[in-house]
């Protein structure tokens, strides 16, 4: 089996989310697995020079982009079993940001994706598949399958194409793109490119995509609904069964707490010895006050409403009413910014934040943490719950996405679980799941000891992703019949516009029938309030 992996970012090369993870870890994996998986990506000017100058060059060649004859050079490495590929052009891909920029990313990828379809007839490599992700690849779908229809070579890969957030679309001004794209002008319908009265590169995969793959089984049902769907659930109602969801993995030796190079103390789920020890490093790293027996509860995350900061910015001070300590480490919106800043002044030796990006500082957040908590109000997978649980880090999640998917919640009467969770979108109902999992830490050890290990147990490395991968591209390329790209069954026109949920008015997932009590929900006892903590450093936000 061979496949052209396509994508904006991978590590180790350039990375701004969990879509360079993915791309990093599941080509190797395949790879392992016996398939002939190639990678290729921009060649972006911040691409680290240890990187660079290994490249070497494959061939070039001209791009017609628009009314000019641009140079597109291709260059390779190969890492650990596995070839990537650049295209590579200055003016393009000279950028200090990979995203943003108005119409020139528009431009920058557009360029990439013509790029693409243009070195699948110059290298030598023919795929079986080329599977795709996310916006910024959406225009290959269809342009092979519209301005290169003539091309056999380029008709007999299947595509596959991965969505792994779709709240971004890649949405740009038509006249403006299609002057450099050259579409013929009768795609821009609901049925095909248009998306109102704009150009959706996403739309753009999931119409000409022979199936549609997103990273958990539950985003994949998600998205067909009017609350998630983002003005798409239409046409992914209409794909059918060409739309399934595969679980996204972690790399299980990068992420291994006995033997984590940024890790103080190392430990296992047979020693938790070294847990405690990494805790006691982290509060003092942290300017915490050096509390063992206190839930210290974590955040590693984009401060975003996305992420449910909304949620703790309305029920924070109530939080800290109880006996815990928190740590948050991150970036994103300023008024998130200025809240966990206020909180580590407000309520030194108890809050810390960092506000940036530290790999190290994460990897010991989420060791020397007791709970870790991801009230998000959409996850398509998520990898830090993932994390968390390889490293004893209990999880308190909104169930959702990616995170229904790989967080079962504690039931008492069958002592099964691995973490707590809460169905709606509302700060109370967030607070309360929180009050509960602190109840069980201060009361029932033992049962929080078994949680921890039952965590550190699951397996959520790439082996089991890439076999379903694998089982997908035999099916595709095995002659089965794949549904075909459709006309819609509502016009994207005509759907109704979305509306943002306030945190106290997402709409509710679950009910209790009258009189009966959910399974494994108990009522805490009176919350217990933090003792004065001492004013060890002012500002209390520490970290390196």
């Amino acid at each position: 089996m061979k496949v052209l992996y396509v994508t904006s970012e991978c590590v180790p090369f350039i990375k701004t989310g969990g879509l360079a993870d993915v791309a990093g870890s599941l080509p190797v994996e395949l790879n392992r697995q016996g398939a002939d998986v190639r990678v290729v990506l921009p060649k972006y000017r911040c691409i680290d020079g240890y990187w660079r100058a290994r490249m070497t060059h494959v061939t070039d060649f001209p791009v017609l982009f628009g009314f000019a004859s641009m140079y597109c050079g291709v260059e390779t490495v190969v890492d650990n079993g596995v070839t990537y590929y650049f295209v590579d052009n200055e003016e393009m891909f000279s950028v200090d940001s990979i995203y943003g920029g108005g119409m020139q990313e528009g431009y920058r990828f557009a360029f990439f994706c013509r790029a693409v379809a243009e070195m699948l007839r110059h290298v030598d490599f023919a795929p079986d598949v080329l599977h795709l992700n996310d916006w910024q690849t959406g225009l290959i779908a269809a342009m092979i399958r519209t301005q290169y229809a003539g091309d056999a070579r380029l008709q007999a890969p299947r595509i596959v194409f991965s969505i792994h957030n779709l709240r971004y679309q890649g949405i740009f001004d038509w006249p403006l793109m299609n002057a450099r794209l050259g579409f013929d002008e009768r795609l821009f319908t609901p049925d095909y490119l248009e998306f109102y009265g704009n150009l959706s590169c996403m739309k753009a995969g999931l119409v000409f995509a022979d199936h549609i793959n997103t990273v958990s089984p539950t985003y994949a049902r998600e998205i067909r609904t009017a609350y998630y769907g983002e003005r798409l659930d239409g046409l992914l109602r209409a794909r059918g069964e060409a739309v399934s969801g595969i679980l996204n993995g972690i790399d299980r030796t990068i992420y291994d707490p006995a033997t984590d190079r940024f890790l103080g103390a190392h430990f296992s789920s047979d020693d938790l010895t070294g847990k405690a020890e990494q805790k006691r490093l982290l509060q003092r790293e942290m300017c915490l006050a050096e509390r063992p027996g206190v839930p210290l509860i974590a955040m590693v995350t984009r401060l975003t409403p996305q992420k449910g900061m909304d949620l703790v910015e309305r029920v924070l001070t109530d939080i800290l009413r109880m006996d815990v300590q928190m740590t948050l480490l991150g970036d994103g919106d300023r008024r998130f910014v200025d809240l966990l800043n206020w909180a580590a002044w407000r309520y030194p030796g108890q809050v810390a934040t960092y506000i940036g990006l530290n790999e190290g500082l994460a990897h010991r957040v989420y060791a020397g943490s007791d709970m870790f908590l991801m009230p998000s109000q959409f996850e398509p997978c998520g990898l830090s719950q993932m994390i968390a649980l390889r490293y004893g880090s209990v999880p308190v999640v909104r169930e959702t996405g990616g995170l229904c998917d790989t967080v079962i919640p504690y039931n008492k009467y069958t002592d099964e679980g691995t973490g707590f969770s809460f169905a709606n979108y509302n700060a109370h109902e967030m607070l309360f799941t929180l009050e509960r999992a602190v109840w069980y830490y201060y009361e029932d050890q033992p049962m929080w000891q078994r949680l921890i290990r039952r965590g550190m147990a699951t397996d959520f490395g790439w082996g089991e992703s890439a076999r379903r991968y694998l089982a997908l591209y035999g099916l595709l390329t095995g002659g089965r019949e794949i549904p075909a790209a459709p006309a819609q069954e509502t016009r994207a026109a005509d759907m109704p516009a979305k509306e943002e949920p306030r945190a106290e008015e997402a709409p509710l997932k679950k009910k209790t029938p009258a009189g009966k009590k959910p399974a494994g929900k108990e009522t805490p006892p009176t919350k217990r309030r933090a003792a004065p903590a001492k004013k060890k450093q002012p500002g209390g936000a520490g970290g390196n």
